[in-house]
């Protein structure tokens, strides 16, 4: 097999940053790819990946406990089984496109992928197909095309039924911990390629320990996920040929028609007097500089609007081009959206609603009709996308919690778990937020979810700004913007924000930091029933997905799938100064002809590549466009300076900056007391499934209001209050998960020193 030939190309270590340049995921759009380095593959370009972006060398250092990894796959001869053993699997992503199968309505009469074969309903994917043939198994693939968690709860009951399955993080460790599911951890040097993994990545077992102490210390339930690691995640994204319409150039800007700004209603957050310092990347990306935000120059831009209240959109506009100019003594010169959209941007909230209020009032500028979204998510009537404007909320007004690996938690200055359920600041964030949605500056869709089913701001030209991914956002630059024509969506920079990390400053900080996913893969204790054959074969599948080779696999799919030269050689790429695997330029053409360059979709729905395991994201870089490329450029360029702060996968010397871990040890008892605060739980009011719902999404669209809509909470800090210790059970939650992160530091510590 040709994939012996990309070993040599693998990732020296598998925490290696994989690059800020390509962020996507989530959901039924999400994003990964892993790759390799070596001397005998071609380095070559091609139109799939030729255009490296300037910034693409400046990604952030790995974590300094990374190890180097071995680069060749490693054998786990320990685990050996009888030719043809067949797994029951029930292991997908969260629908049944993104399955191990091809279901009825992708594969149709039969579909012909790049590596020239037909596949029809039923039919193993291809990665699956060459895990069937490398590790010489059968698989029968009994996945319910499910959630992970849903799937998990389908086959709870009967797990006799299946060998692996899919499942959450916490409800893996938690169903672990009751004996259900196999102890990898007391089979790790069987599996040479996991122990290795896990040996260079230590900070991985604080996010995978589902036991920090008695018997089964250290137990790891389920095999971790990454959908990329240590990068950026999630990104703010604008029309940012729209900020330019109508902030750059001279003299004032002008327009045949305009309509009104709505009442004011949001007030500042930002100062409204002195100055602040603010440090931004160099507007060619050479270095770091410090600028100031002068109050006393001209004023807060939303207490001088809201001082003027309601007025034409020419004139709000030709206000805020006032404010940029002496706020930052000329420092953007006529190129006034680069506040916004520029490498050495300096945005905050103040400046975001006053350009949303002028870009709401000036349709007939932008996409010439008389109304246009400011705010949206991906899909308005979607609670899975709809809590992406919570998220947003959080890097908006400095909110730790909203983008937390595990619920809302976050560590403090102490070393301490805090929950974001139960702070007043968050409450009073999302009532900033309901006051932006007020004055109609959130779309319409998300706030009357249930009445305006309106999915695609972006296709039909009527949506200014989003928080999501980079890759599958930025396809919208080819299949329905004219960049030729100027029209451009890309991301733009992180915002400043008022943060407290132990002391009071304004910085910019991202919560969206990539680390262990919150699903997984475990083998039944009930299925494999004491079948030595069915355990070794399982435990072969996850060793091989974290070798070199594997890692290849489960990112690229086999090795059709990637371009060789005439001589047999895979070609190559750089990608943040490494070599990487090159897509075929097949498989290209089928990314944009079955999903209209959606990197994710087509690898989980055809490939069957992307469902699990390690990722990087080379595959995924080389299938973003230029657009998207440019913006998230300016990103990774600003967090290898240091101008955007971020959680660290590490133990950090400020605890404030250490990640939460995916899943935390808690024990039998303490799991079933958190099960009983069923208000906190994603069945109640917590949720970010599609069908469910969600506090913060509620009170951001519809404000402060008691169950039956009366004004039962109007305050902030009444329901940060009511979440802790009104019967929600917010301080009893947090009490027993902190029992666990402490336990969870002591065994970290013993093993780490």
């Amino acid at each position: 097999m040709k994939n012996k030939k990309i070993t040599a190309l693998m990732l020296s270590a598998a925490m290696a940053v994989t690059a800020v340049l390509s962020g996507c995921g989530g959901g039924g759009n999400t994003t990964d790819n892993s790759s390799n380095n070596g001397s005998s593959a071609t380095t070559t370009t091609t139109a799939a990946a030729a255009t490296t972006a300037a910034n693409t060398d400046a990604a952030p250092a790995a974590p300094a406990e990374t190890k180097e990894q071995p680069t060749e796959t490693l054998s786990a001869d320990a685990l050996t089984y009888a030719s043809g053993t067949t797994l029951r699997t029930a292991c997908g992503y969260n629908s049944d496109k993104t399955g191990m199968s091809f279901t009825a309505d992708l594969a149709g009469e039969g579909i012909t992928l790049a590596d020239g074969k037909t596949y029809n309903s039923g039919d193993l994917k291809p990665t699956w197909q060459e895990i069937e043939k490398l590790l010489d198994i059968k698989i029968e693939d009994k996945y319910q095309g499910n959630s992970a968690a849903n799937e998990y709860k389908y086959w709870d009951a009967q797990l006799d039924q299946i060998d692996m399955l899919s499942g959450t993080a916490t409800l893996l460790s938690e169903n672990g911990q009751q004996g259900k599911l196999v102890n990898l951890a007391e089979h790790l040097n069987e599996m040479p390629n996991f122990k290795a993994y896990l040996e260079a990545n230590p900070i991985v077992r604080l996010s995978i320990t589902g036991a920090a102490a008695g018997p089964n210390a250290g137990a790891i339930y389920f095999s971790p996920y990454f959908d990329g690691v240590n990068d950026i995640e999630r990104m703010p994204l604008m029309r940012t040929d729209w900020v330019e319409k109508l902030l750059n150039g001279e003299g004032e800007f002008t327009a045949e028609k305009s309509n009104s700004t709505a009442a004011p209603v949001y007030t500042p957050f930002m100062p409204t007097s002195g100055s602040i310092d603010v440090d931004v990347v160099k507007a060619d990306g050479s270095a770091v500089e410090t600028i100031k935000k002068d109050y006393d120059a001209y004023g807060n831009i939303v207490d001088k609007m809201n001082a003027a209240g309601s007025m034409d959109g020419v004139a709000a506009v030709n206000m805020l081009r006032e404010y940029i100019d002496k706020t930052y003594n000329g420092y953007y010169g006529t190129n006034r959206a680069d506040l916004f959209i520029g490498q050495n941007a300096a945005w905050d909230v103040d400046e975001l609603v006053a350009l949303l209020r002028c870009v709401v009032a000036n349709p007939q500028t932008l996409n010439g009709t008389d109304s246009v979204q400011g705010l949206h998510t991906r899909e308005d009537n979607n609670n899975q996308r709809r809590v992406d404007m919570f998220r947003f909320a959080g890097t908006l007004f400095g909110i730790r919690g909203m983008e937390s690996r595990l619920d809302y938690l976050y560590v403090d200055t102490d070393g301490n778990l805090r929950d974001a359920r139960n702070e007043t600041a968050t409450y009073e964030a999302l009532s900033k937020m309901h006051d932006m949605a007020t004055e109609g500056l959130i779309s319409q869709a998300f706030i009357n979810a249930e009445e305006v089913k309106t999915e695609k701001y972006l296709a039909d030209d009527s949506g200014f700004m989003h928080y999501d991914y980079n890759q599958t956002q930025t396809a919208y630059n080819a299949t329905v913007l004219d960049n030729a024509a100027g029209e451009k969506y890309m991301a733009v920079m992180v915002p400043v924000s008022r943060w407290n990390d132990g002391e009071e400053k304004y910085m910019r900080f991202t919560e969206s930091w990539r680390s262990v996913k919150t699903d997984g893969w475990a083998i039944s204790v009930a299925g494999i029933a004491g079948n030595t054959d069915k355990l070794n074969a399982c435990l072969k599948l996850i060793d091989y997905a974290f070798s070199p080779d594997g890692q290849v696999l489960m990112s690229y799919g086999p090795d059709a799938f990637v371009k060789h030269d005439d001589a047999g050689n895979v070609v190559t790429f750089d990608f943040n100064g490494k070599q990487w695997p090159v897509i075929s330029d097949k498989s290209y053409e089928d990314l944009w002809a079955l999903q209209n360059g959606n990197y994710t979709n087509y690898a989980r729905y055809y490939i069957g590549s992307t469902l699990s395991f390690v990722k990087s994201q080379a595959f995924e870089y080389q299938c973003t466009h230029e657009v998207g490329k440019e913006g998230a450029g300016y990103i990774s360029k600003a967090v290898a300076l240091g101008t955007i702060k971020h959680p660290e996968l590490a133990i950090a010397s400020n605890s404030w900056y250490t990640s939460v871990p995916t899943v935390l040890p808690q024990e039998v008892a303490e799991t079933n007391a958190i099960n009983e605060l069923t208000a906190l739980s994603a069945s109640g009011q917590f949720g970010s499934g599609k069908d469910q719902m969600n506090l913060f999404v509620d009170i951001i669209a519809k404000g402060f209001t008691g169950e039956s809509g009366s004004d039962a909470a109007s305050t902030a800090d009444k329901v940060s209050k009511s979440v802790a210790d009104g019967g929600w059970g917010g301080t009893t939650y947090l009490a027993r998960r902190n029992e666990a992160w402490k336990r969870l530091l002591t065994f970290y510590k013993s093993i780490n020193g």
